[in-house]
């Protein structure tokens, strides 16, 4: 008898078969996205090293402006593709990490996008 996944292992499944396909290499890394329902992350990751590169959240934006997921989504993109651009990474492989492209993983890929990398 077959039991029904659970949200969480359903995402796990569609992630593991995400990094089946998606690797950083030093030349272009992979952009890994995480959200939680409270806050989103974003690492920038060589694998071939084994090293994160770059990682910023939302956790520590001014609390004292209230602004929507989305909209702290979007920042998250913007501050990662600016220190990503800072130190010469262009290029980037995006990981979804299993979510749908939708809402706040395509407003923190897009912000990304708008701050120079491309992917």
């Amino acid at each position: 008898m077959k039991t029904k996944l659970t949200n969480r292992e359903q995402r796990e499944r569609r992630h593991k078969r995400i990094r089946a396909r998606v690797v950083g290499t030093e030349l272009k890394p992979r952009l890994c996205v995480y959200k939680s329902n409270k806050f989103i992350y974003g690492q920038i990751i060589d694998d071939s090293k084994g090293k994160t590169l770059f990682a910023v959240s939302d956790i520590k934006l001014d609390s004292g402006t209230k602004k929507t997921k989305a909209e702290r989504a979007k920042i998250v993109g913007a501050m990662l593709g600016k220190m990503a651009v800072d130190k010469r990474v262009k290029r980037v492989a995006f990981d979804r990490g299993g979510f749908i492209y939708t809402g706040r993983v395509k407003a923190l890929a897009e912000g990304a996008r708008e701050a120079g990398l491309d992917f």
